[in-house]
């Protein structure tokens, strides 16, 4: 039976590249702290080192603001495609 791919929570993601960042510690010492391969740690470092410069460009307030408005958009979209299939279901019931 195939092992299912253990998946790590955001929050600790950060607090390892962090650490990784900080380099007061070595990589291998924050392996065996975190219990975390090697490889993921030098590729939550590069994330967190890329996308930190994302953070300061737009600011977070207005970053959430347009997610907040795209979302909107989409639920408005999902409400009319729904009452427009309702509408074909009846017509197409007429039909049949």
């Amino acid at each position: 039976m195939a092992r299912k791919r253990k998946s790590y929570p955001a929050p600790f993601k950060a607090q390892v590249a962090l650490a990784a960042v900080r380099e007061d510690r070595t990589v291998n010492e924050l392996v065996s702290k975190y219990s975390v391969h090697a490889t993921l740690i030098h590729g939550w470092k590069k994330q967190l080192i890329a996308g930190a410069e994302t953070i300061f460009a737009n600011g977070s307030r207005a970053a959430a603001t347009d997610a907040e408005a795209v979302q909107a958009e989409l639920y408005e979209q999902i409400g009319r495609l729904k009452m427009e299939l309702e509408w074909l279901k009846k017509k197409a019931a007429s039909f049949g």
